[in-house]
């Protein structure tokens, strides 16, 4: 992991497309601004888990649907 500081309106350029910006520090809060092309998906890492939980529980429902029909089901 990189950890930089960086201080309100300064910003951070990722693969030459992708900017984040430092918008406000409150307390122990970060507002954070990020410039991406709409291609790039952008999740809070919270969000980003319950769509990879909800899709493996959609893959293992569909395998059993396959091993069902498998059986002649």
């Amino acid at each position: 992991m990189l950890a930089l500081s960086r201080k309100k309106n300064e910003a951070l350029i990722i693969n030459n497309n992708v900017e984040i910006t430092i918008l406000e520090v409150k307390g122990d809060q970060v507002k954070v601004g990020i410039e991406a092309p709409r291609e790039i998906p952008v999740y809070r890492k919270e969000v980003y888990l319950q769509i990879q939980e909800a899709n493996k529980e959609s893959a293992d429902v569909e395998n059993a649907v396959d091993a069902l029909k498998s059986l002649g089901f």
